[in-house]
C-alpha cells in the first residue's frame, strides 16, 4: 500500500490539472477563513464601541430627568448577541437576523421586529464562508479531481492492461483516489485549524467540524466512485456528476425550502409591528379603564395603584405599552414557533442533501443557526421584563424620585461564548 501511495504521489505531482484544483481548494479555504475572521472581529469591535457609547448616552439622558417615567422613557439599553469563537466559519443567520438592539421601556415586540441588519444583501446572495466552501464547493472540487480516474485510462486504451497487470483493481484505483481525497481534506482543513487557533475555538468544536468535512467528502467520493464505474467517456461522466451535484446542492434544498414554507406559514414581522403600534396609538383615545383592566389581569399586584386621576400619568402610559405587547403576544408567539418548526423541518429534510446537512451542522457548531437567533430574541424579552420589574415598583406606588436608585438599573448580560 505504501509503495502504491508513493507511486501515486509521484503521478499526482505530474498532474497539473489535479494540482490546480488542490491549490484552488487551499486558496479558497484561506479566503473563506480570512473573510470570516475579519467579519467576526468587525462585529466584536462594533459591539465594544456600542457598549461604551450606550453607557455614556444613558448616563447623559438620566442625568437630566426628574421623574421615574421620564427616566424610563429616555434611557436606552443595548442588547446584543456576540459571535461565538467559531462563528468565523459559518456566519449563518447573523447575516439576516438582527444580533443587536437598543431597547427601552416601550412595548418590546415592536422594538424586536424593527430589523437591524447591516448585511441585508447577504441574505439574497449568501456569504462565502467556510461552511459554504465545505458544503457546496468542496464536493465540486472532489468531482473534478476524481471523475476521470478510470475514464481517462479507458480513453487512452490502457484500462484493460492496467487492470490485468495490477495485483487487484482496488490496489490500482483506491490509492489514487484516496491520495486526492486526503490531499483535498488537508488543504481545506489546515486554514480552518489555523483560524480556530487564532479565534481560540475549543478543540472539540474543531474536531467535530473536521469530522463533518471528512465525512461529507467520503460521501461524495462514494458517489463519484459508483458513477465512475460506468463505461462512459470523461465528458459524459463529468456532466452526469455535475448534474447530480446541482440536484443535491441546489435543486433539493430549493424544493425543500419551498415545501417547508408552504407547510409552515410564518406571520410577517411587519404585521406584529403594525398591530402593536395601532394598539398603542388607539389607547390615547380610549377610556383609561380600557387600558388598566387588561394590564391588571397581567400584573394583579398593582391593582391598588391602577386608578388614573389625571389626564396623563406615566403609569398609564407604560400600562398601554404593556397592553400593546399583550395584544400581539399570540401573533408574536405564532411567529416564533413557526420559525422553529421550519427549522426543525429543514433539519429533517437536510438528510436528503449533503450540502444542506453540512451547512446546518456548521451553523449549529458556530451558534449562528435559527435556534440561536430566536434564543437571542428571547433574552431581549427577558431583559425587558427585568426593566419592567425595576420600574413598575417605582411608577405605580408613585415613589418619590431618587436619581441614585437608577444606579441599580438592570444591565444586559450576553451569554459567554
Amino acid at each position: 500500500m505504501w509503495s502504491s501511495l508513493a507511486r501515486e504521489f509521484r503521478f499526482l505531482l505530474k498532474d497539473r490539472g489535479a494540482l490546480f484544483w488542490l491549490l484552488l481548494a487551499f486558496i479558497l479555504s484561506v479566503i473563506a477563513v480570512s473573510f470570516g475572521i475579519a467579519e467576526v472581529r468587525e462585529q466584536r469591535a462594533t459591539i465594544a464601541t456600542l457598549v461604551e457609547e450606550d453607557a455614556a448616552d444613558r448616563a447623559n439622558a438620566l442625568s437630566t430627568q426628574e421623574d421615574w417615567g421620564s427616566a424610563a422613557y429616555y434611557a436606552f439599553h443595548l442588547t446584543y448577541e456576540p459571535p461565538s469563537d467559531f462563528a468565523f466559519a459559518a456566519m449563518g443567520q447573523r447575516d439576516t437576523a438582527p444580533w443587536k438592539h437598543r431597547i427601552k421601556m416601550l412595548a418590546i415586540e415592536g422594538q424586536i421586529h424593527e430589523a437591524d441588519t447591516r448585511n441585508a444583501d447577504f441574505g439574497l446572495v449568501g456569504r462565502f464562508d467556510f461552511a459554504f466552501l465545505a458544503a457546496a464547493v468542496a464536493p465540486l472540487l472532489l468531482i473534478l479531481l476524481l471523475y476521470d480516474l478510470r475514464a481517462s485510462e479507458r480513453t487512452a486504451r490502457r484500462y484493460d492492461l492496467l487492470v490485468a497487470t495490477a495485483w487487484s483493481p482496488r490496489s490500482l484505483w483506491l490509492p489514487r483516489a484516496a491520495l486526492r481525497v486526503v490531499g483535498l481534506s488537508l488543504l481545506l482543513l489546515v486554514p480552518l485549524c489555523v483560524g480556530a487557533v487564532i479565534e481560540g475555538t475549543a478543540p472539540s468544536v474543531v474536531l467535530q467540524a473536521s469530522a463533518i468535512v471528512i465525512v461529507s467528502l467520503l460521501v461524495w467520493w462514494l458517489i463519484v466512485e459508483l458513477l465512475s464505474r460506468i463505461d462512459a467517456s470523461p465528458s459524459v461522466l463529468l456532466t452526469s456528476l455535475i448534474g447530480l451535484w446541482l440536484a443535491l446542492a441546489i435543486l433539493v434544498p430549493a424544493i425543500s425550502k419551498a415545501a417547508i414554507e408552504a407547510a409552515n406559514p410564518v406571520p410577517d414581522g411587519g404585521e406584529i409591528l403594525l398591530l402593536q403600534r395601532e394598539t398603542v396609538n388607539d389607547a390615547w383615545d380610549l377610556p383609561k379603564e380600557a387600558t388598566m383592566e387588561p394590564f391588571i389581569e397581567q400584573y394583579p399586584e398593582w391593582r391598588e395603584h391602577a386608578v388614573i386621576d389625571e389626564g396623563f400619568e406615566w403609569k398609564w402610559y407604560y400600562a398601554f405599552q404593556q397592553v400593546g405587547d399583550q395584544t400581539v403576544a399570540p401573533l408574536a408567539n405564532q411567529y416564533r414557533e413557526a420559525r422553529l418548526e421550519r427549522d426543525r423541518a429543514a433539519g429533517m429534510l437536510s438528510l436528503l442533501s449533503p450540502t444542506s446537512f453540512v451547512e446546518r451542522a456548521f451553523e449549529k457548531l458556530a451558534e449562528t443557526d435559527s435556534t440561536a437567533m430566536v434564543g437571542y430574541e428571547d433574552r431581549v424579552r427577558e431583559f425587558h421584563e427585568e426593566l419592567r420589574n425595576f420600574h413598575y415598583p417605582l411608577l405605580f406606588p408613585e415613589v418619590e424620585f431618587d436619581a441614585a436608585r437608577l444606579d441599580d438599573l438592570p444591565r444586559y448580560d450576553p451569554p459567554v461564548k
